[in-house]
């Protein structure tokens, strides 16, 4: 009897022990949750935009290309994303320096997701392309002038994501079917909980600007160090906005690579550690504000690697009246752009 009682003891013990486990791990999950979500700052610029712009494109259904995500969307996207050069914040401020007031658009590109998700195109937009920015809605109900050429990045600066994607809108006729903004910070954050991006470069870099100093060939980069990559122009030998664009498609494509082999879904400690840097950093549509759709739309990209990403710098020639600045160079920008309606 006694060793029966003994053994029985043993099992409710261990029986209390591992219920108690299960429910700290299922708080703990949903802490994380919970504090993942909340990270996630939105902008609703379906409400903000009306029906004054692209039409939604109908397309037939496509099918996933796995029977496991038959679930998931798979139709064709498009998605502005923008790296905001904002310097409020002492984290922000550090890394980018200068005036702590305002903001620009310092990274501006166009994703588009071919129907199936298996390949995608990156267009980058130069921020000193020259546009006609169009009146923009505003939150106290006022709204900003037309203005001819205007630099594209100063749309956001004026108006936020709203007028942002207004304008992209405006200048590429394709209708922006999500928003995502990343900050200085937050980016920085993201690289080095993945521990770092591997990038080779063909010149060398010497920008005290962007406090970034790399002999030409392959490196290593930490959060600070890939950031510096992504806003280096000066010290580039043309310094100009287009070599810029360059270093931050190989930064894309390191990323994706990085990503992809990091094994998130085999650790779980560095997954959460991604995962709270994205989303704290983020700001997005009011379609893609939840730990769920953000997880949706990553899901559903599950197939897509480095190399099924196209990038590309949308078409554009020096501007008549100003050497500095840059425009569209027709037709084949808009050819570009009728291409990923």
């Amino acid at each position: 009897m006694g060793g029966r009682d003994g053994r029985s003891k043993v099992l409710r013990a261990a029986g209390l022990a591992l219920a108690g486990a299960l429910l700290l791990g299922a708080a703990a999950a949903g802490w994380a949750y919970w504090h993942l979500n909340g990270n996630i700052r939105s902008v609703d610029i379906d409400g903000a935009l009306g029906d004054d712009r692209p039409a939604e494109p109908v397309t037939a259904p496509v099918p996933s290309p796995s029977a496991s995500a038959s679930e998931l969307p798979a139709g064709a996207l498009n998605i502005l994303v923008l790296g905001s050069d904002s310097r409020s914040g002492e984290e922000n401020r550090e890394l980018g320096g200068g005036d702590s007031e305002g903001a620009r658009s310092d990274t501006a590109m166009v994703v588009h997701l071919d129907p199936g998700r298996a390949h995608a195109t990156v267009v980058s937009i130069p921020r000193d392309t020259l546009v006609t920015r169009p009146s923009c809605p505003l939150p106290d109900g006022g709204s900003t002038r037309e203005a001819t050429g205007a630099m594209f990045n100063t749309a956001y600066a004026l108006g936020g994501p709203v007028c942002a994607v207004k304008t992209a809108e405006s200048l590429t006729g394709v209708r922006m079917d999500h928003y995502i903004e990343i900050d200085f910070s937050g980016f920085a954050e993201l690289v080095d909980a993945l521990g770092g991006v591997t990038v080779t470069t063909d010149v060398d870099i010497d920008d005290d600007k962007s406090h970034l100093h790399l002999p030409a060939g392959t490196h290593h980069l930490d959060g600070t160090q890939a950031l510096g990559l992504a806003r280096t122009r000066y010290g580039l030998a043309g310094g100009s906005d287009l070599e810029r664009i360059e270093l931050q498609q190989k930064l894309v494509k390191a990323l994706l690579e990085r990503i992809s082999d990091a094994g998130l879904l085999t650790d779980p400690a560095q997954l959460y550690r991604v995962a709270d840097a994205v989303t704290g950093s983020l700001t997005t549509d009011t379609g893609l504000d939840s730990l769920a759709e953000l997880t949706g739309l990553g899901r559903s990209l599950a197939g897509l690697a480095a190399d099924d990403v196209t990038t590309v710098t949308m078409p554009v020639v020096p501007a008549p009246w100003d050497a500095n600045r840059v425009v569209a160079r027709e037709p084949e920008a808009r050819e570009l752009w009728e291409s990923l309606r």
